[in-house]
C-alpha cells in the first residue's frame, strides 16, 4: 500500500506492507483522511505516535470501506462505509482499526466530509459535554472557531441551545463562522471584554489563558484542547478560586480502547443524527490527493482556512 510517510522531518509518499487485521479488528480501505494539528506536531518531531500505532505514518482520522475482518470482528460487514479516530496510520490506502472505534458513515456525508469528521467532532463533543457539561442557555466562547474543531464546536454548541461566540483572526472567515451558528464572531484581541462566558473552549493555547479566566463567569469552565500558540501560561489561582472556576485539558490520541469506544458510541447517539439531518455539517476547505501530501501539509500549516484539509485516496 501507499502511505504518507514521515522521514527525517519531511512528509512524502512511500510503499508499505499491507496491514492485516487481528482479533476484533477491521481492515479499512481508506477513501479520505483529514489533517489535524497533531499530524503537524508529529511531522515536526513533537508528538510521536502512541504504542501500537505506525510510528512513521501520520493520520488521526479516516473514512473508508471495510475490506476485511479479523477474527471475532462482527459489528460491520465487508463493504460497509465506516469512519474512525485512530492513534496513527490514517493517511494510507489501508488501515487496521478495532471495530469498537469504528462508526458508520451517515448517508448524507461524501468521502471528504466523512474523512474530516471523526477527530474534530469527537474532540468537540467530548470537550463541550463530557468535560465542560455545557447546558442550554449557557454562553460558550470558542477560540480558533474557523478551524476543524472550532467549526464543529460552534455547531454542536448552537445545536444544544448554547449562545456561542467565536474568535477568528482572519476577517474574511468571520461571516462564515456566524453562519454555522455563532451569535458573535470577534477578533482575538480584546475578547475578554465580551464576557462573561460559562464555558471557554481553548483551541489556541497559552497566550489566551489569562484572558480566558478574566472572561469567565462564576462557576465557569475552561477546557484546553489546543496549544499551537504555546503551552506554558501563568495562571492567577486567586482569580480561579474567586470565580469558583475550573480548568481542564485533554487529548484523545493516547486514550485506551475502552475510552475511545465510549466516545464513538457518544458520537453515534448524539452527533451522527445531526450530520445525517444536515443540522450540522463538515466544512471542507480543500482536498488533496495522497500524492500531494506535502502540499496538503503546507496548506494546513499556512492557516487562514474554514474547516478541514482532507487527503483523498484515488
Amino acid at each position: 500500500m501507499r502511505a504518507a510517510t514521515i522521514r527525517d522531518g519531511q512528509i512524502r509518499v512511500e510503499e508499505h506492507p499491507d496491514p492485516a487485521p487481528g482479533p476484533g479488528e477491521v481492515l479499512v480501505r481508506v477513501r479520505a483522511a483529514g489533517l489535524n494539528g497533531a499530524d503537524l506536531h508529529q511531522l515536526r518531531g513533537g508528538y510521536p505516535a502512541p504504542p501500537g500505532s505506525p510510528p512513521d505514518i501520520p493520520g488521526l482520522e479516516l473514512a473508508g470501506e471495510v475490506a476485511a475482518r479479523g477474527p471475532r470482528a462482527e459489528r460491520f460487514a465487508e463493504g460497509d462505509r465506516v469512519m474512525a479516530i485512530v492513534g496513527g496510520g490514517g493517511q494510507a490506502e489501508l488501515a487496521v482499526v478495532h471495530e469498537r472505534q469504528l462508526m458508520p458513515v451517515p448517508d448524507a456525508l461524501n468521502w471528504p466530509a466523512a474523512g474530516g469528521t471523526p477527530e474534530v467532532f469527537t474532540t468537540a463533543h467530548d470537550a463541550l459535554f463530557s468535560q465542560a457539561r455545557l447546558g442550554p442557555g449557557e454562553r460558550l466562547l470558542v477560540h480558533g472557531a474557523a478551524g476543524g474543531v472550532g467549526t464543529a464546536a460552534v455547531q454542536l454548541g448552537a445545536s444544544a441551545g448554547a449562545r456561542v461566540t467565536g474568535t477568528v483572526r482572519k476577517p474574511g472567515l468571520r461571516d462564515a463562522v456566524g453562519e454555522l451558528g455563532a451569535k458573535a464572531v470577534l477578533e482575538p484581541e480584546g475578547f475578554e471584554e465580551h464576557g462573561p462566558f460559562d464555558v471557554v473552549l481553548e483551541l489556541v493555547g497559552a497566550p489566551n489563558v489569562p484572558g480566558d479566566l478574566k472572561a469567565l463567569a462564576p462557576g465557569g469552565r475552561i477546557v484546553v484542547i489546543g496549544v499551537g500558540a504555546g503551552f506554558k501560561a501563568e495562571l492567577n489561582l486567586l482569580a480561579l478560586m474567586g470565580k469558583r472556576a475550573s480548568i481542564s485539558a485533554s487529548t484523545l490520541r493516547p486514550r485506551p480502547l475502552e475510552e475511545k469506544a465510549m466516545t464513538a458510541r457518544a458520537m453515534e447517539r448524539h452527533v451522527l443524527p445531526l450530520l445525517q439531518s444536515g443540522r450540522v455539517r463538515v466544512p471542507v476547505a480543500e482536498t488533496f490527493p495522497l500524492e500531494a501530501v506535502q502540499e496538503a501539509y503546507e496548506r494546513f500549516a499556512a492557516g487562514g482556512k474554514l474547516g478541514k484539509i482532507v487527503l483523498v485516496m484515488t
